[in-house]
């Protein structure tokens, strides 16, 4: 089932890449960045109460809040390059370069979380990075 939850979240990525790009034209990215995060912050939050998820809020140890606003904060950061970027650049090599994070994340998760590196992963990482380099020089 995770495959399928991956597939829907590079289709919606994709998605985002082509309204990001119609939607920032013409205005300052961060400010397009910042209405984009509001209709995600309700978007999301509607989800979690209409589920009523919200009363796992009590059971978050104070790990789980550092390494949240860590990666909320990764996210804003990524979030602000990305739609620089779009503003910038085409849409087909900002999203290979965008893409490059699927690398980085399994050099990253070798590294911290002591994942194994096969060799079937590694090719992969390579590709990619090939790949992204390849649409990225123009």
């Amino acid at each position: 089932m995770w495959f399928v939850y991956a597939l829907l979240s590079a289709f919606f990525a994709a998605l985002t890449a082509i309204f990001a790009k119609i939607g920032v034209a013409n205005i300052n990215s961060n400010l397009a960045t910042g209405i984009r995060t509001i209709i995600v912050l309700f978007m999301i939050w509607g989800i979690v109460l209409v589920k009523g998820e919200a009363k796992g809020i009590s059971s978050l140890s104070k790990e789980n809040l550092i390494f949240l606003t860590i990666s909320g904060v990764a996210t804003g950061l990524s979030w602000i390059f990305y739609f620089k970027a779009l503003q910038l650049g085409d849409v087909s090599q900002v999203a290979p370069v965008d893409k490059l994070s699927v690398a980085l994340s399994i050099i990253l998760a070798v590294l911290f979380l002591n994942e194994s590196l096969t060799l079937k992963t590694a090719i992969g990482a390579g590709l990619i990075i090939a790949g992204t380099i390849v649409l990225a020089i123009k």
